[in-house]
C-alpha cells in the first residue's frame, strides 16, 4: 500500500513540474522569436518576446540611409514628435498574444511608408514562414505579406 502511496506522490509531482514548465513561457508561441525578412525585402524585423506577449522590431534596411545619407527616420508617422526617431530599431510588432495552432493575435503593426497602425494576424505555415496579416476592422479588410525566417550563420 505505501508503494501505490509513493506512485501516486510521484506522479502529482510530475504533473505539477509539467504545468509549471508551461505557465514559465516555454510554449509553442516561442517558434515566432527570430530574425524575419520582410516579403519586400526592404525590411528584417526581430520578434522577441516581453512577458507573455510578443513584438517585433526592424533591426535591418535594405536602404537604411536617406537622400542625404543620414539614417532613414520614421517622416511619415501621424505623431510629429516622433518623425526624427530613426527607423532601426522601431517597434513595429505590438502586443501579440499566442493563441495556440501556430496563430498570434491581439496585436498591432504599423507601416512606416504610409504612417499608418493596423490590427495584425500572424499564422506561421510552416516553422520559416509567417503570414503577417494588417487589417482594419475585421480581418477579411485587410492584406497579407509573406515573411521568410533568417537562418542563423553557424
Amino acid at each position: 500500500m505505501k508503494k501505490i502511496g509513493v506512485i501516486v506522490m510521484m506522479l502529482i509531482a510530475s504533473f505539477s513540474l509539467s504545468a509549471m514548465l508551461n505557465q514559465s513561457g516555454n510554449t509553442d508561441g516561442d517558434l515566432l522569436l527570430g530574425v524575419w525578412e520582410t516579403g519586400t525585402g526592404k525590411a528584417r524585423v526581430q520578434i522577441k518576446k516581453y512577458g507573455s506577449t510578443y513584438y517585433g522590431q526592424i533591426v535591418w534596411l535594405k536602404e537604411p540611409l536617406n537622400e542625404e545619407g543620414k539614417p532613414k527616420v520614421d517622416k511619415n508617422n501621424p505623431d510629429e514628435t516622433k518623425r526624427t526617431q530613426p527607423l532601426l530599431g522601431y517597434r513595429m510588432l505590438l502586443g501579440f498574444e499566442y493563441k495556440g495552432n501556430k496563430i498570434w493575435e491581439n496585436g498591432t503593426i504599423y507601416d512606416p511608408e504610409s504612417g499608418n497602425t493596423y490590427n495584425c494576424k500572424i499564422e506561421m505555415t510552416d516553422n520559416n514562414t509567417i503570414d503577417i496579416r494588417g487589417y482594419i476592422g475585421v480581418s477579411v479588410f485587410g492584406r497579407t505579406d509573406t515573411w521568410k525566417r533568417m537562418q542563423l550563420k553557424k
